[in-house]
């Protein structure tokens, strides 16, 4: 059996990344590892158990190139809720800015925000 233990997402500050990662959307702080030039920061879904989100500090210019366009433009990450409305105005009401209003999907209810990094997510529920 294999899963998909966490992916990377390249920011520009870690505690920066905590706070609103963990501070607005609740997420669960997993790890924050001091190792020194740089650190083991696992953040976790409110109610997850896996699938961590590794929020790794851009180094180099290179890297600082890619905050916020690490999937080219397009959506690149993907949140599952249980409660889409739930949910949505949750995060309206804590300041996360959607693009577009909520639509309906073949797949489920669905709409994009961008974190303050520029990263585009779908807010998700599955039909």
């Amino acid at each position: 059996m294999q899963t998909l233990h966490g992916f990377s997402l390249v920011i520009p500050d870690y505690d920066a990344a905590i706070d609103f990662y963990c501070g607005v959307l609740g997420f669960q702080l997993a790890e924050d590892i001091d190792q020194g030039h740089k650190r083991w920061v696992r953040i976790l879904p409110p109610g997850a158990s896996q699938g961590s989100l590794i929020l790794a500090r851009a180094d180099g210019d290179r890297q600082c190139g890619v905050i916020g366009d690490q999937f080219g433009g397009r959506v690149g990450l993907f949140l599952h809720t249980d409660d889409f409305a739930r949910d949505h105005s949750a995060m309206v009401a804590k300041g996360v800015v959607f693009e577009e209003a909520p639509r309906v999907e073949p797949y489920g209810t669905v709409a994009v925000w961008q974190d303050p990094f520029g990263n585009r997510w779908d807010l998700l529920q599955l039909s």
